[in-house]
């Protein structure tokens, strides 16, 4: 049976303190989103982005009606302000809104970068809005600043769901409608097959359709542990999600380590024949059953909890001598 207070136990603040730093461990969140600069330290809370001390100067003087600029390690964070974090997914999906639209010819700062440069930049890319797509720009003033503040954050994070949402143009399969996200997090792996001389460097890759996501690579551990969470569209008509394990090379093609087929029907049928997951209390709501045509250990239980609908599996890799996966899936429909 499934207990409600161990979770609401995960909500307190330290762990939302190290929600904030798994998310800085993504790769995209390891560089500086305005400059590139390595291991940002500070942020902007409600823009969504980790940047280095010098753009956060720059941020700092756009106000924090626009730019609301905390640091990584000094300062409190709210429950919300992670939350949004956490929501948009780091500098990477921030910047494919916010840099959507760069001119040619021109260029992003360096990490030596003149504060001129790096002013007339982040000014342009998020006070101008200058990189946006028209239709996502914020043409009026409220008279407020805090509802500015707020407005640049639902722009971003609408603009985020948007983007997994509607109808989008796909290169070869023209316009395809979403109807939700999955956000999987990849928690770790037990006992990965050797490729290298005595251990192996893994990172995992998932798939759907025609989108591809990836954690970071772990050195040498053949006991990974990632925590890292991936987010993945999911089109109307969807297949399952795609798992392969990778040992990163410098010198030849990476090495596959396993692979491992996620079949989302159980969690996306059973999320929306409950509609309003916030609606109920904690319980258990659907189950993808392990048989001998699946990679799952055990049978995997899909949960209402703290009002979102969550999944976790432990998978056996396929086609390796060895290799255990632990994942958490969380769906995510458009309506939300």
């Amino acid at each position: 049976m499934y207990k409600a207070m161990n979770n609401h136990e995960l909500r307190r603040p330290t762990s939302g303190k190290r929600r904030l730093k798994d998310l800085l461990l993504q790769k995209d969140n390891r560089t500086c989103a305005d400059c590139g600069a390595p291991d940002p330290k500070w942020a902007s809370a409600n823009i969504g982005v980790f940047i280095c001390l010098k753009c956060c100067g720059v941020h700092r003087s756009l106000g924090t009606h626009i730019s609301k600029v905390l640091s990584v390690t000094l300062d409190e964070w709210s429950d919300e302000d992670i939350d949004a974090m956490v929501e948009v997914g780091g500098n990477a999906s921030a910047n494919s809104i916010y840099e959507a639209f760069i001119p040619d010819g021109s260029s992003k700062p360096g990490p030596n970068a003149s504060h001129d440069d790096r002013m007339r930049f982040i000014r342009s890319k998020y006070e101008l809005q200058e990189f946006l797509k028209p239709s996502l720009r914020i043409t009026s003033m409220p008279a407020a600043k805090s509802s500015l503040q707020t407005s640049f954050s639902k722009k971003l994070l609408n603009s985020f769901r948007g983007s997994h949402s509607s109808k989008l143009s796909d290169g070869s399969e023209g316009m395809v409608e979403f109807i939700g996200v999955l956000k999987i997090k990849v928690v770790k792996g037990t006992n990965l097959a050797v490729r290298d001389m005595l251990s192996s460097d893994p990172y995992v890759v998932l798939n759907l359709g025609h989108q591809t996501v990836q954690t970071s690579v772990i050195r040498s551990n053949l006991n990974p542990v990632w925590n890292e969470e991936l987010m993945l569209s999911v089109p109307q008509q969807y297949g399952s999600v795609k798992l392969k394990v990778f040992d990163h090379d410098t010198f030849s093609a990476d090495d596959i380590m396993g692979e491992a087929e996620i079949d989302i029907q159980p969690l996306i049928t059973s999320g929306m024949a409950y509609g309003d997951p916030g609606m109920f209390g904690d319980m258990q709501i659907g189950k993808w059953l392990k048989s001998h045509d699946n990679a799952l250990i055990e049978d995997s239980i899909i949960n209402i909890v703290d009002g979102k609908v969550k999944q976790k599996m432990q998978l056996k890799l396929q086609n390796v001598e060895s290799g255990d996966l632990e994942l958490e899936v969380e769906w995510v429909p458009l309506e939300q």
